[in-house]
C-alpha cells in the first residue's frame, strides 16, 4: 500500500529538514521525476522511503514504522524462526549443502569445507517463506483479514512477489515477526530486519540430513513443475506464431 504523500513529507522534513528535494533525490539515487510523480499522485512507494532512509543512515524498518500502515514494525524485534531462516536459503545452496554433507575427505571423515550462502532473497523466497510459516489455514486468514482474493494472493506468491502490506498481514496471521516477509520480498535486508549475522547458516546447520534432503527434493520438484509450465507456455506461443504464418 503506497504511503500518503503528506505523511511522507512530514517524515522527510523530520529526517532532513534543511535538505532540498533535489538533494534528497541526488543522495538517495531516486529520479526527481519519479518522486515528483509520486507526490502528485499523493502516494509514495515504500521503496522510496527505504532508499531515502538508507541514504540518510536510518534503518528502513524504523523509517517504515513511522507510517500508520507499518506501525507493527515499531514493536520489539522478534527473531526469525528457524523455518523462516531456512526458507531464505536458495535451492542451489540447499543442494550444495546436501553434497557437502555427503562429501568425505581421504581419511573417510566428513568434509569440513562449507560453501558460503548466497544473499537473500532468492528466486522463490516469497513462496518458500509463506509455505514455511503456513499451518494450513494461513492463506485463508490473510484473505479474510485483507480482503484479497485467494487466487490473487497465490498469483503474487507464484510470481515471487508480495506487496509490503500483504507481507505484514501474512506475518501477523502467522504469528511471526513482522519483518520476515519484507526480507523475503527483497524490500529490506536481513541485517536491517535485525536478523543475527550467520543466522541462516546456523539454521541450516541444525537441519538433520533427512530433513535437508527432503527439503532440497521438494524445491527441485517445484522447480521442475515451474519449468514444465514455462516449456508448455512457450510451445503454445510458438504454435500461435506458426498459425499466424
Amino acid at each position: 500500500m503506497p504511503l500518503p504523500a503528506k505523511a511522507f513529507q512530514r517524515w522527510l522534513q523530520g529526517i532532513a529538514p534543511d535538505t532540498t528535494t533535489a538533494d534528497v533525490c541526488r543522495i538517495s539515487g531516486i529520479k526527481r521525476t519519479t518522486l515528483a510523480q509520486q507526490l502528485v499522485r499523493g502516494k509514495v512507494a515504500e521503496t522510496t522511503v527505504v532508499s531515502i532512509s538508507r541514504a540518510f543512515n536510518i534503518n528502513p524498518v524504523n523509517a517504515l514504522a513511522a507510517f500508520d500502515a507499518f506501525q507493527e514494525l515499531a514493536g520489539p524485534v522478534l527473531p526469525p524462526t528457524t523455518c523462516e531462516l531456512v526458507s531464505q536459503i536458495s535451492t542451489p545452496d540447499l543442494l550444495r549443502a546436501v553434497l557437502a554433507r555427503a562429501a568425505v575427505d581421504p581419511a573417510g571423515q566428513p568434509s569440513a569445507e562449507r560453501p558460503a550462502l548466497s544473499p537473500a532473497p532468492h528466486a522463490t523466497s516469497v513462496k518458500a517463506w509463506v509455505e514455511a510459516i503456513d499451518d494450513g489455514e494461513l492463506r485463508h486468514r490473510v484473505s479474510v483479514a485483507t480482503g484479497i482474493a485467494p487466487q490473487n494472493y497465490s498469483a503474487q506468491l507464484t510470481a515471487n512477489r508480495l506487496s509490503p502490506e500483504l507481507a505484514i498481514a501474512t506475518s501477523q496471521a502467522a504469528g511471526v515477526g513482522p519483518a520476515g516477509g519484507l526480507v523475503a520480498s527483497g524490500l529490506i535486508t536481513e541485517a536491517e530486519a535485525g536478523w543475527p549475522p550467520g543466522a541462516r547458516q546456523a539454521a541450516l546447520d541444525t537441519l538433520p540430513d533427512g530433513d535437508l534432503t527432503t527439503l532440497a527434493g521438494e524445491r527441485l520438484q517445484a522447480l521442475g513443475k515451474a519449468l514444465r509450465r514455462q516449456e508448455h507456455d512457450q510451445e503454445q506461443t510458438n504454435k500461435i506464431w506458426e498459425n499466424l504464418g
